[in-house]
């Protein structure tokens, strides 16, 4: 029975995916504001064979929000350090950002700062321990330590486990050997609540700065959570965190949730694998593992925009030629998230912050 109600939400939460979007923008309270912030983007860019491609420059990329031409004010490729393009905004531009992280006073951020906030990846592996794993246990565990050793662009990465409950094996450490320790200790039992633990995972990641990704290993379909998949995903777009797939066989049985993984990692600019064999598991790793050390990281300050609910994110390649021969992958859009601060830090609005 449980089963059977999580397919019909399932399918309830694929077929109303855009209404949810539609919803009326988020109240806040009196002691919650909305601060200038960074969003950040990661960014593939591939030709029609499905290669990188590569040595493109911040004057490259074309950014709307809402239609709204942005300005990109950090930039980087691959491995490489987020370096500083434009100035912030001038007086008066946009007080209600959203999507990365903010300066904790409210004020903007300096030059030194910006480079951290989009510095190195930090990559959170979420590995499903539910009763669906027995079978490839083992397998999966090899494929998951084979794909942390290669995670050299990384700067931290964490491990956590799921079946009805999540386990953090692993907080964010750059230390290799304590992760995959993490990986080790796991054992298989119990239901699978994916998208509840996955929310738990979207929420650490999201109190990160930097570029931030989640990595889940699934072999089955979840068929004990309370959380619908479109929550996941929204949040997942909202805080910057792409999120990436890798499926087995097994959990192509349903259906609904292989659409619903597919949806989800588009949405957020990141990829669904559909394994069916450890082989493929291994080769899924290493795809994301290239990504990760393609990607191009831009950032740029909202300009003024009176839309305080659900904000869409267009990138493109400035020349029509180049658009119209490349794709373009990365997450479409944000909805605006309050950051609330201590009465004792926040006196008074800060420059460039509205109080709500």
């Amino acid at each position: 029975m449980i089963a059977f109600a999580v397919v019909l939400a399932s399918a309830a939460a694929l077929a109303g995916w855009s209404k949810a979007r539609a919803q009326s923008p988020v109240t806040v309270d009196p002691h919650i504001q909305i601060v200038v912030d960074l969003v950040q983007l990661n960014v593939a860019v591939t030709d029609n064979k499905g290669n990188y491609v590569t040595g493109l420059r911040p004057q490259d990329f074309a950014i709307t929000e809402d239609g709204i031409a942005q300005k990109v004010a950090t930039f980087g490729e691959g491995n490489e350090v987020g370096r500083r393009v434009g100035d912030p905004p001038a007086e008066g531009a946009d007080a209600a950002g959203g999507g990365g992280q903010s300066s904790d006073s409210g004020q903007r951020v300096s030059a030194r700062d910006l480079s951290a906030l989009v510095a190195g990846a930090n990559v959170f592996v979420l590995f499903d321990t539910s009763n669906y794993m027995y079978r490839g246990f083992v397998f999966a565990q090899d494929a998951i330590s084979e794909f942390i050793r290669s995670l050299q662009s990384a700067d931290k990465i964490a491990f956590y486990s799921y079946s009805r409950d999540l386990s953090r094996a692993t907080q964010l450490t750059a230390d290799r050997s304590t992760v995959l320790r993490g990986v080790r200790s796991t054992v298989a039992g119990d239901d699978a609540a994916l998208y509840n633990c996955l929310l738990l995972t979207v929420k650490d990641a999201a109190r990160v700065q930097g570029r931030k990704v989640v990595v889940v290993f699934s072999n089955g379909p979840d068929n004990s959570s309370m959380v619908p998949p479109e929550d996941v995903a929204e949040l997942a777009q909202s805080t910057g965190t792409a999120i990436y797939m890798i499926s087995t066989s097994q959990a192509q049985l349903e259906p609904i949730s292989t659409a619903v993984f597919e949806r989800m990692t588009a949405a957020t600019g990141g990829k669904a694998y559909f394994a069916r064999s450890w082989r493929d598991e291994k080769d899924a790793f290493a795809s994301i593992r290239d990504d990760l050390a393609h990607l191009y990281s831009l950032s740029y300050y909202p300009q003024p925009n009176p839309n305080r609910g659900w904000r869409t994110i267009k990138v493109k390649l400035a020349n029509e030629r180049l658009n119209r021969k490349y794709r373009i992958r990365t997450r479409d859009g944000y909805r605006l998230q309050p950051f609330r601060y201590a009465a004792e830090r926040v006196p008074g609005p800060p420059d460039g912050a509205t109080r709500q």
